[in-house]
């Protein structure tokens, strides 16, 4: 590679010699490659058409034979061929051929032709060096067999491997089509901070920072969720931010400590809205995006076609294990009976609606290939929710399960002050006691509830993992341009 290097480095040299800058200030391409080979699809073989064109991209491959050359030139929407000949370039045909390798970034001027072969070119009758590339194109990576180098070195997965560069195109619009779909609908988008003093909204662990100035230990967030709703409380009935979340956690396919949510609130809406609310908008961004309803995920057909299925937890439990824990008095009892079917019994499931929702995690979740709304989740595991209109125990929450994972979350929010402070002071006792991912209470928002909020529902989607299926990526990794790496050794 050092060799290679130095050679690069010599020819650049070579360049300034003959008055030529390796590293151009500007260059003005007319069109793009797609386009091109779009408009000009009708061009029969062997022949030319009198149109002018400016085209730039990198050169990613060469071949030079005598008097002619053949280099094909990429840019973000496709590739075209270059076609060189020595009588109409004159003495730049040898700086071309000799000094301009794969990998060198370059902008054409020239006609179009078809060759004998049916390959839409550019006759080239100039070019300019843009940039001279010192380091080469890998050679024949076939998409970068080395997923891990795909990860720390994107810029090269982007210029090797098209499917990325669509899988990050997909992602852009997919965000941008849900920021669409909110705006459209009276929404608006308001930032809440980064930094904060009490972390709060979800059960995660948070990143921990200091505040010099104000000698200030502070936190990045876990949730947008608690400010949202002092919006709510202030007078925007409808609300949202698409932003960036930060939860010390593990890293997987599924997680990244470093993620994209959206969360979305309206005033006086219930769970029940933000199902149909769910529906409607992944349903409506899939068909912006993927041009239909029904997709492929790892070779799985799935239609997002609404209305979707709705079951409750409960029901999905006892569908697959047999046990009604409706039935069940006692977290031993629970306990038991989980232990007989060979289920996983966690120390810190300490009743029987956390025990419920570890029956479902190892017993349903993964089972769940269609969009299917989860309901109903046992008050335990839900604080920020509202109790259940009509069955004691548990709240009016959901999760929206897509491909066996979890891809969105939403409550009616819980708008009583009372409750939702002894609800947070059993989170702090959980916290003391040693769970790390427990809640802490946050004053002012317990404060701004005792001003009063309107009945709410609320809407979490993460958007790493909507972009997953969207673009039939197997890990979170696929989706996010740089993700958070153990440092190479």
């Amino acid at each position: 590679m050092s060799e290679l290097r130095e050679t690069r480095l010599e020819k650049a040299n070579a360049l300034r010699e003959q008055g030529v800058e390796p590293y151009a200030l500007h260059f003005d391409p007319t069109d793009r490659m797609a386009k091109l080979q779009d408009v000009h699809a009708d061009l029969p073989k062997g022949e030319e058409r009198d149109l002018t064109v400016a085209v730039a991209g990198r050169v990613m491959t060469r071949r030079v034979m005598g008097k002619l050359a053949f280099f094909t030139l990429s840019d973000e929407t496709g590739t075209i061929q270059l076609f060189l000949e020595k009588s109409t370039l004159g003495e730049s045909f040898g700086q071309i051929t000799s000094l301009v390798d794969a990998g060198d970034i370059i902008g054409v001027r020239g006609i179009l032709r078809r060759t004998d072969r049916g390959e839409l070119s550019v006759k080239v009758a100039e070019w300019t060096m843009l940039t001279k590339a010192l380091q080469p194109l890998p050679d024949k990576w076939h998409g970068l067999a080395d997923v891990e180098k795909r990860y720390r070195q994107r810029y090269l997965d982007l210029i090797v491997t098209p499917q990325s560069r669509e899988t990050f195109r997909r992602r852009a619009l997919t965000v941008s089509s849900i920021r669409r779909w909110l705006d459209d609908r009276d929404f608006l988008e308001i930032e809440t901070p980064v930094l904060q003093s009490q972390p709060g909204g979800a059960d995660a662990r948070p990143f921990e920072t200091h505040h010099n100035a104000l000698d200030l230990p502070l936190t990045l967030r876990i949730a947008t969720e608690l400010h949202l709703k002092r919006l709510v409380v202030g007078g925007f009935e409808r609300v949202y931010e698409l932003g960036r979340i930060f939860r010390n956690e593990g890293i997987s396919t599924r997680h990244n400590p470093e993620f994209t949510s959206v969360e979305v609130y309206q005033a006086y809406s219930d769970y029940l809205g933000m199902m149909e609310l769910t529906e409607q908008m992944i349903s409506s961004v899939c068909q912006e995006v993927c041009g239909g309803q029904t997709i492929t995920y790892q070779g799985t057909e799935i239609d997002l076609t609404p209305p979707w299925r709705r079951a409750t937890m409960h029901e999905l439990v006892q569908d697959a294990t047999g046990l009604d824990f409706h039935g069940f008095s006692t977290r031993e009892e629970a306990a038991a009976a989980m232990a007989a079917k060979g289920l996983h019994v966690p120390a810190l499931a300490d009743s029987v609606g956390r025990l419920l929702n570890e029956a479902f995690e190892q017993a349903v979740e993964s089972t769940l290939i269609q969009p299917t709304f989860v309901m109903d989740y046992p008050l335990d595991i839900s604080p920020l929710a509202r109790p259940h209109r009509s069955k004691p125990g548990l709240v009016e929450r959901f999760e929206l399960f897509i491909v066996g994972r979890e891809h969105a979350n939403a409550f009616s929010e819980l708008t009583d002050p009372v409750d939702q402070r002894q609800r947070l002071e059993k989170q702090q006792e959980r916290k003391a006691a040693g769970d790390l991912e427990a809640q802490g209470l946050d004053e002012d928002f317990v404060n701004a509830l005792e001003v009063g909020m309107p009945p709410t529902g609320g809407l979490g989607i993460g958007i790493d993992r909507l972009v997953m299926l969207l673009t039939d990526s197997p890990s979170i990794r696929d989706v996010i341009a740089f993700p958070l790496l153990r440092p190479e050794v």
